[in-house]
């Protein structure tokens, strides 16, 4: 197989005499009054496509339809009840136009059609599920829309259940999507503006916020990092949310991905901005502060004590999460002296026949653990837990009585393990796991002293890092005493007020 060259695949670069199909796509190239050369200039956009179906209606000598459509994105007893019957029936009415130019308002029982003079916007329209009507002796096309795509019925978010609020969840038509987010926001101030990303896909991105509410600066700032954004395919948010992140290096996430209108909904309320990308059941709020990835959309729809405790239950193993191991490996390695007696000698113990230091013993185990968790995400649904579950019990189990690691080390990182999944946002729990890994290091080599050098490097991080102007750690740091109220506790529902979220100057 070496004389493949894969590298070579992707080029743009096309030889001498063969044709580009993005020109072909692209081309201003006007119809014409014949129906014959209009039909060539489509088999010639659409070379070697077989789904491309040409449904030819010969009424009689004068009178010629053509209608060009993509077999498997239409619905064919749709166009056979609403196009093609009453073109048909047209003919022998009186109603018939005497210009063909009158086809949208007279003749076509559907709901959009669209007129067009450009072959490239009927490709464009062809491409996204329309049926353009050709007809002789006429240079204007129209497209209507028929779509006939199977969609996936609306179900619970798989990523962020909940035992009490919504089961509906965003699916992989953004056309549903928005009206999941309608069905809740009933007002004209919900604004939804269209780009298109992706030379090949042409996938649909709606920009979506509330007009009065969000942030101008925000709102302009999203569609200035859209808009350049080169790609040939856009096939899930993921693909974007790297573009437009002030800092794509950083372990936490700078914008929110979730799959439940209501909080895009809620999000919006506070002045946020939404993007929503065909294709994919994922949306992107923007901007993302730290608090936002402690928070679950449950919080405000049980009562605020539990709300508030739940909160302080994460806050609370976000630190064991980071902690807990290097804490462990710092302790054991280099700082005996601040455990009790009977602690150092059960620990001391355990660990006699381990051939490995701390540090090694704590970064195996991890490593093994992380490995667990993600066989237990691809496997199927139905052994993906028994196997992690499993797994993780006899090889911890078996390690331990061979001697490879002590006993403490496993239930530290079981612990560990235990408090990344308290973590609500799943991008936001996967910068925790990766944090701990150079903590680790840093315990093992400098025990407790590494580990303020690690704390503080985090804290000036995150203090520094920023989300489309907005600072990640507000309102902490700038300290905002009013914005707290929905940080460290969950204020009851009538106290709630809107955050600021206007874009932090240098110096505030």
């Amino acid at each position: 197989m070496g004389w493949l060259k894969i590298g070579k695949f992707r080029s743009h670069k096309y030889p001498p005499g063969t044709k580009n199909s993005l020109l072909e796509e692209d081309s201003p190239t006007p119809f014409t009054a014949d129906i014959e050369q209009n039909e060539k200039l489509l088999q010639e956009t659409f070379e070697d496509c077989s789904d491309l179906a040409y449904r030819r209606i010969d009424v009689n000598q004068n009178v010629h339809w053509l209608i060009v459509y993509i077999e498997n994105l239409i619905d064919k007893t749709t166009l056979e009840e609403n196009v093609i019957k009453p073109l048909l029936m047209s003919v022998t009415s009186d109603t018939y136009p005497k210009e063909f130019g009158d086809l949208k308002s007279e003749m076509i029982s559907i709901g959009t059609a669209i007129r067009t003079t450009k072959v490239s916007e009927a490709v464009t329209n062809i491409l996204e599920g329309h049926a353009a009507i050709l007809a002789t002796g006429s240079s204007v096309v129209t497209t209507v829309s028929i779509p006939g795509t199977s969609k996936r019925s609306i179900d619970e978010a798989s990523s962020e259940p909940v035992i009490r609020g919504p089961r509906d969840g965003f699916i992989e038509h953004i056309s549903t999507n928005i009206s999941l987010i309608r069905a809740r926001l009933k007002t004209s101030k919900l604004k939804m503006e269209y780009i298109t990303l992706g030379e090949l896909s042409k996938t649909r991105i709606a920009i979506t916020y509330l007009k009065g509410i969000a942030s101008e600066t925000v709102v302009d700032e999203v569609k200035a990092r859209l808009k350049p954004i080169k790609l040939e395919g856009v096939l899930d948010s993921g693909n974007i949310e790297e573009f437009i992140e002030d800092q794509p290096y950083s372990p936490f996430p700078q914008v929110h991905s979730t799959e439940r209108p209501d909080v895009v909904v809620a999000e919006l309320l506070e002045g946020k901005v939404a993007i929503l990308v065909d294709t994919t059941p994922f949306a992107i709020v923007v901007p993302m502060t730290f608090w936002t990835g402690l928070q679950a959309s449950e919080d405000y729809y049980i009562r605020w004590p539990i709300a508030t405790f739940v909160r302080w239950i994460r806050f609370l193993f976000i630190i064991f999460a980071i902690f807990a191991p290097p804490m462990y490996v710092a302790i054991t390695t280099f700082h005996q002296e601040m455990i009790p007696t009977n602690l150092v000698l059960s620990i001391a113990s355990s660990r006699d026949a381990v051939p490995f230091p701390a540090m090694i013993e704590a970064l195996l185990i991890e490593v093994i653990f992380e490995a667990l968790r993600e066989a237990g995400i691809r496997l199927p649904k139905q052994i993906g837990q028994a196997i992690s579950i499993v797994g993780g019990l006899v090889i911890g189990q078996a390690a331990v009585q061979a001697g490879f690691i002590s006993a403490p080390v496993v239930i530290i990182v079981s612990i560990t393990g235990i408090s990344a999944f308290t973590i609500p946002r799943y991008s936001f729990a996967n910068g925790i796991r990766l944090l701990r890994f150079p903590m680790l290091f840093l315990a093992g080599i400098l025990g407790l002293y590494g580990i303020v050098l690690g704390l503080l490097a985090i804290m000036l991080h995150v203090t520094n890092l920023r989300s489309f102007g907005s600072l990640y750690f507000s309102p902490v740091a700038p300290l905002k005493l009013t914005a707290l109220k929905d940080v460290l506790i969950r204020i009851p529902i009538w106290a709630k007020f809107r955050p600021s979220l206007r874009p932090n100057q240098e110096g505030e």
